[in-house]
């Protein structure tokens, strides 16, 4: 799966460990997590194959984020992002990753 940032501090995150702003701080371990969950992606072939994944908690959103999925970084934190598919192949689901949220707030 390819793995586009639609925000410069979640690729930042992601290359870098961190955000490189004050805005967007995040624990240590959050951090570590995060890389984890979007290697996790990165090696999948799409976003059906998420789902096997327990700890990932693969869900399409609805409501107010209807048209996002999201997979969990852990009980706190979760990656929010927007599936797109090139070419009718689903298996080259691309994924844009439009935010790293706090689930509770």
């Amino acid at each position: 799966m390819e793995i586009n940032f639609d925000k410069t501090y979640l690729e930042n995150l992601y290359k870098q460990g961190n955000s490189g702003d004050k805005k967007h701080r995040f624990q240590p371990q959050v951090v570590k997590k995060y890389v984890k969950v979007i290697d996790m992606m990165i090696s999948s072939p799409d976003t059906a194959s998420l789902a096997k994944y327990n700890s990932l908690r693969y869900e399409k959103l609805t409501g107010d984020k209807t048209g996002l999925s999201s997979v969990r970084v852990n009980k706190q934190y979760r990656v929010e992002f927007e599936e797109i598919t090139r070419n009718n192949e689903t298996v080259a689901t691309i994924c844009n990753i439009t935010e790293l949220s706090n689930h509770y707030q």
